[in-house]
C-alpha cells in the first residue's frame, strides 16, 4: 500500500496542484502510452544523457549533477534491459517513468535533467532516432534482398521464360530478366529510404515545448551527439513534425506493394498449373485434408501484410490532417502505427529474402511456357519490317493472321510450312525461321534495358558495384 501511495503521489506532482486528485480511470486509460513507447527507452535514455551533457557544459547545471544523471541513467538503461525495471502506467509514458526512477536514485539531481526541455521535444527526439535506426535496418535488408535477387539473376541470365501483360503471354524474356526488374523495384525502394534518412536528419532536442528557452543551451552540440546532421531550425514545426513518421509509413506501403507483386507471382508460379518454381518445406504448409498439397503460405501472409502496412500509413494521415500547430496529444496515436508497420515490413522483408534464395526454379516449365500462346508474333512482325521492308502496321496485319493461321492447325509459328507462310506473304524467306525460336527472340532483344542475356548480365554488374 505504501508503494502504491508513493506512485500516486509521484504521479500527482508531475501534474501539479491543478490536477491534485490525479485522473480517473478511465483518463489513465486514454492517457497512458507506456504500454508501447516504453519501446523508446534506449532512445530517451540516450538523448537524456546528451542533453545533461550539454546543461553541464553551458554551465547550466553543474558537472556533479550531470554525473549523477549520467551513472543513473546508465543504472535505469542496464534494469531496463535485465528486465528488472518496473514500468507503471500511472507514469503515463516511457519519459516519466525513467525521470521517476531516476529521482529515485539519485535525488534531487534528477529534476535538473528536464532543464530547457519539454516532452513536446523529448518524445519527438526519441521517435526520430528510433525511427532513423528502423530506417537504416531497412536498408539494410533490402540491400539483402537485392543481392539474393543479383545472384537468382546471374544463375538464370539464360533461362527462357514466357513474359506477360494482363497475366496472358506476351513475349519470351529470361527468368534472369525478371529478377533484375524487381532488383530495379527494391532499388527504388532502398533510395526512398536513404532520402527519409536525409529529411529527418535533425535534431529536435532544445525545441522545448514550442518557442525554444531561455536557457543558453548549444543546440549544435546534442545534435552532434546523438549523431544528427544539425538542429532543426524552427521550434514550432520540430513539436508538431510528424513527416518522418508518414515517409516511413509511405515507404513501408510501397515496399511493401513491391514484396506483395512478388508474393503473388510466387504464388501463381508455384502452383501445378504453371510449374515454374518449388518452394521447400521451410517456406510452406501443407493441407490438413489434402495430403498432396504444398501451400506457399509465407508468400501469402507476405501479401497479406501489405493491408496491414497500407492501413497504418491511412491512420496516421487521418490523425495529422487536421491538427492545428503545434503539438497536440492526438500525436500520441502516431507510434503504434508505426512499430506494427516496421515489425511487418522486418517480417516480410526476411520471409521475401529466404523465398527468394530458397525456391528451385524449374526452367523446363519456363522454357516449354515461354513459346505457348504465339509468343514469338512480334518478332515475326518486326522480321518482315527489317527484311520484307513492311511498314510495321502491315507487318503487324500479315502476322495476325500467321497466328490465325497457327491456330487452325493447331501448332506454333515456328511449326508453320514455308508454304503456308508465303501464301499470306510472298516475301517471307526460310530466314524467317531464325527469329521463330524463343532463344532467338530473347537475344535479338538487345536494346538499353532488354532482356537479351548480354544485357541482363551487364545489368546485373552495375547493380554489384553498386549494392
Amino acid at each position: 500500500m505504501a508503494d502504491a501511495k508513493s506512485e500516486t503521489q509521484s504521479s500527482n506532482q508531475m501534474w501539479g496542484g491543478r490536477f491534485a486528485s490525479g485522473p480517473d480511470a478511465i483518463m489513465e486509460e486514454i492517457n497512458a502510452s507506456i504500454d508501447f513507447d516504453k519501446k523508446l527507452y534506449a532512445q530517451d535514455i540516450r538523448g537524456s544523457m546528451a542533453h545533461a551533457t550539454m546543461l553541464a557544459h553551458q554551465g547550466i547545471i553543474s558537472a556533479e549533477d550531470k554525473n549523477q544523471i549520467v551513472a543513473g541513467l546508465e543504472t535505469i538503461l542496464k534494469e531496463i534491459e535485465d528486465g528488472t525495471f518496473a514500468f507503471s502506467r500511472k507514469l503515463e509514458d516511457i519519459h516519466m517513468n525513467v525521470e521517476a526512477r531516476l529521482a529515485a536514485l539519485v535525488g534531487p539531481a534528477a529534476g535538473r535533467l528536464h532543464t530547457a526541455r519539454s516532452r513536446n521535444d523529448q518524445v519527438a527526439l526519441d521517435f526520430r532516432l528510433w525511427v532513423k535506426e528502423e530506417l537504416q535496418k531497412t536498408e539494410r535488408m533490402l540491400s539483402a534482398l537485392i543481392a539474393a535477387f543479383l545472384d537468382r539473376a546471374e544463375e538464370h541470365a539464360d533461362t527462357v521464360m514466357p513474359g506477360f501483360t494482363h497475366l496472358q503471354t506476351a513475349q519470351p524474356v529470361t527468368f534472369g530478366h525478371h529478377c533484375m526488374a524487381y532488383v530495379e523495384m527494391f532499388g527504388r525502394d532502398r533510395q526512398r529510404v536513404r532520402h527519409a534518412i536525409e529529411h529527418l536528419d535533425e535534431s529536435p532536442i532544445g525545441a522545448a515545448a514550442l518557442a525554444g528557452t531561455g536557457f543558453p543551451i548549444d543546440r549544435h552540440m546534442t545534435a552532434k551527439a546523438l549523431g544528427f546532421r544539425e538542429p532543426t531550425r524552427n521550434s514550432i514545426d520540430t513539436v508538431s513534425d510528424r513527416d518522418f513518421a508518414l515517409e516511413f509509413l509511405s515507404i513501408a506501403a510501397i515496399a511493401a506493394t513491391h514484396l506483395s507483386r512478388l508474393a503473388e507471382e510466387i504464388v501463381i508460379w508455384s502452383t501445378p498449373q504453371f510449374g515454374f518454381i518449388r518452394l521447400s518445406d521451410a517456406f510452406s504448409t501443407g493441407s490438413s485434408i489434402m495430403p498432396q498439397k504444398k501451400n506457399p503460405d509465407a508468400a501469402e501472409l507476405v501479401r497479406a501484410k501489405t493491408g496491414r502496412i497500407n492501413g497504418s500509413l491511412v491512420a496516421l494521415l487521418t490523425v495529422m490532417k487536421g491538427l492545428p500547430l503545434a503539438y497536440s496529444k492526438d500525436m500520441q496515436e502516431d507510434k503504434e502505427q508505426v512499430f506494427d508497420a516496421a515489425e511487418s515490413l522486418e517480417l516480410a522483408l526476411a520471409a521475401m529474402t529466404g523465398m527468394v534464395r530458397d525456391m528451385t526454379v524449374r526452367a523446363d516449365r519456363m522454357k516449354a511456357a515461354a513459346g505457348s500462346g504465339y509468343s514469338t508474333a512480334t518478332d515475326l512482325a518486326d522480321w518482315l519490317v527489317r527484311e520484307a521492308g513492311l511498314p510495321f502496321r502491315d507487318a503487324h496485319h500479315v502476322t495476325g493472321r500467321a497466328v490465325a493461321l497457327a491456330e487452325q492447325k493447331g501448332c506454333d509459328l515456328a511449326e508453320l510450312s514455308l508454304q503456308d507462310l508465303q501464301a499470306i506473304n510472298p516475301a517471307i524467306t526460310d530466314k524467317v525461321y531464325g527469329v521463330l525460336t524463343v532463344e532467338a527472340s530473347v537475344a535479338s532483344r538487345t536494346s538499353f534495358g532488354g532482356t537479351a542475356p548480354e544485357n541482363v548480365r551487364q545489368q546485373i554488374a552495375w547493380w554489384r558495384a553498386r549494392n
